[in-house]
């Protein structure tokens, strides 16, 4: 069995990983930055022109950071309802939180036709973030009352998808019934943002990020446990109602506020965990914690600098990216290795 110290090297390679992915994202874009440049911009150093200064602060480093943040919450979130549910094909969304998040943004774009409502125009960008906060919060909830009466996890993983499906219904409706401009415009959102965000959004989802990230770190002993199942747990001292609460507090927060500030971003919770599990072959979450927060946060620098294309004005959507560049990886390490590692 190999020890802790075995995986320092694999998880010193993600940290270097991310530290020259960081730069590349900055440096590569519609205006090529040598990367000599983005590092003494960073430092407080000159730079060869005031334009690439200007862009880098103004607006590549923000995006370079909210992705960090984005892919490295999403790992997490997936490997937090992997293990509670012992289900590989879990993700972070599967509680129906994005599905929430969903309803809340097409009520506020969509619903202008149905209520007489122009609040897309009066509230902007933060009006879309507050009605997706608002949906996932709701869903959030109802999420914490029913994990609160029932105690089969299954049962809860199925509640949780049929909460998905109700708030697409509704979603369905709205947009059926909604003008082609708002239609436009919640399209455009479900696809997810990475880019124009502000300081202060990045500081608000950083709050968020790091309390999500500390209330899942203080049960990486109870995850280890709850892989053997929910009895063996509870023999281990686990106390299993609270341990689930706050798993599903830590998601929550994580996928919401997420969602909230960059939209629904597919593919890189479910796919991450199995990709540093491949990796690192171990179920230890003290070191599974670490390894998918650097590969989350890897993987999505990666996406969004395929999603600038390099050398061109054409942005990608990021969605299609994680799923175009993510899914082929993960079925050739699975194909490779011939075995899911879980």
């Amino acid at each position: 069995m190999k020890t802790n110290r075995s995986y320092t090297i694999p998880l010193i390679a993600l940290a270097i990983g991310l530290v020259c992915c960081f730069f590349i994202n900055i440096s590569l874009g519609s205006v090529a930055i040598p990367l000599s440049d983005v590092f003494n911009s960073l430092v407080g150093g000159e730079v060869s022109k005031s334009s690439s200064e200007f862009i880098i602060h103004d607006y590549r480093l923000p995006k370079a950071i909210m992705a960090i943040m984005t892919g490295s919450g999403l790992a997490v979130t997936g490997l937090l309802m992997q293990t509670l549910f012992r289900n590989p094909l879990a993700g972070p969304f599967v509680l129906g939180i994005s599905s929430g998040a969903s309803l809340g943004v097409a009520l506020f774009i969509l619903g202008g036709t149905a209520f007489g409502i122009t609040s897309t125009m009066a509230f902007g960008k933060w009006g879309l973030i507050i009605a997706s906060a608002t949906g996932s919060f709701l869903v959030f909830l109802i999420v914490l009352g029913v994990a609160s009466r029932v105690r089969d996890t299954m049962a809860l993983l199925i509640i949780g998808l049929m909460v998905g499906s109700l708030t697409s219904a509704v979603v369905s409706v709205l947009s059926y019934f909604s003008k082609a401009e708002e239609l436009q415009q919640y399209i455009f959102w479900s696809f997810g943002s990475l880019g124009d965000v502000s300081w202060q959004s990045i500081r608000l989802l950083f709050y968020c990020f790091i309390a999500g990230l500390i209330l899942a770190m203080t049960h990486l002993k109870e995850l280890n446990a709850l892989l053997l199942g929910d009895t063996y747990a509870k023999t281990l001292g686990v106390n299993y109602t609270r341990s689930r609460f706050v798993i599903i507090i830590a998601t929550s927060l994580l996928a919401g506020s997420i969602t909230a500030f960059a939209g629904p971003i597919a593919f890189i919770g479910l796919a991450v965990p199995h990709l540093i599990r491949q990796i690192i072959p171990t179920s230890n979450h003290r070191i599974l914690f670490p390894a998918v927060i650097l590969g989350g946060a890897i993987l999505m620098l990666i996406c969004d600098t395929i999603a600038q294309v390099p050398l061109s004005e054409y942005t990608l959507p990021i969605n299609a990216v994680t799923a175009l560049v993510g899914a082929p990886v993960v079925i050739w390490l699975l194909v490779r290795k011939k075995k899911l590692v879980f």
